[in-house]
């Protein structure tokens, strides 16, 4: 179990530094070694899955703790939050994830920090990405966000495009100039027919991923699995988990 006082910014001084680099080494250690296990089991090497911390609501110095510690992947959903963040911690080696849903309006934002947006799921959404990463000259990568619980044509509670969505949309990306398909990403449903059978999911997501490189070979990342079910998406194939709770510990309750 994750330890380390949940509570951004808790305590003071030297000695709670490196306490909490402590908690946070030790519970690396402990995802590692799950990753490791499950890698074991699926017949996969270790090097095949990479792993995303999750940040949202710890403060910019765990993300410098995490960093020190050897971790280069760090994912945000909050653009308010994650702006600040980035910013604070701009010196680091560090690529952000923007994991949450994304409105316009906040695309100018994200784009200035975000290397990959795992979370594109509409056309609209892709042209405004596309305007902003032109705009300031960078390459941003994206990942289409699969929503298993959609049917044809709608998104899905958490976001995310139905499966029969995935190959327009990711014409539309490959054929942006300022932007990179990268692949797939999803959350284990909550509802549908793949709620509770989050090995099910994943694997059908694998199917998808193998569809869309048939077209786009290059679009081979598959981001599926946190801290609940990293087992369940390295055993389907997935190449990176987001892990935030077994890495930082039990989130504060959002007021």
């Amino acid at each position: 179990m994750a330890r380390g006082d949940p509570r951004p910014g808790a305590g003071g001084g030297h000695a709670v530094t490196e306490d909490r680099k402590t908690q946070l080494a030790e519970n690396l250690a402990q995802v590692e070694e799950r990753i490791s296990a499950a890698c074991a089991k699926a017949g996969r090497p270790r090097d095949e899955v990479t792993l995303i911390v999750v940040t949202k609501t710890y403060p910019a110095s765990d993300v410098r703790l995490l960093a020190e510690l050897g971790v280069r992947q760090v994912a945000e959903n909050r653009d308010q939050e994650a702006a600040r963040k980035a910013a604070e911690c701009a010196d680091l080696p560090l690529t952000w994830h923007f994991v949450g849903q994304l409105q316009t309006n906040k695309v100018r934002s994200v784009a200035g920090y975000a290397g990959i947006v795992q979370s594109v799921d509409r056309a609209r959404l892709v042209t405004a990405l596309d305007k902003e990463a032109v705009r300031t000259g960078r390459e941003l990568g994206c990942l289409i966000q699969v929503a298993l619980d959609a049917e044809s044509g709608v998104r899905g509670e958490r976001g995310g495009v139905a499966p029969d969505g995935v190959a327009a949309l990711a014409e539309q990306i490959a054929g942006a100039q300022g932007l990179r398909l990268d692949g797939l990403m999803t959350v284990a449903p909550l509802a549908g027919p793949y709620a509770g059978r989050e090995l099910a999911a994943f694997e059908r997501l694998m199917e998808i991923s193998s569809d869309l490189r048939g077209n786009h070979p290059a679009a081979n990342m598959v981001s599926a699995g946190m801290s609940a079910d990293l087992e369940e998406a390295v055993a389907a194939g997935a190449t990176h988990v987001r892990v935030g709770t077994a890495v930082l510990g039990v989130r504060p309750r959002l007021r």
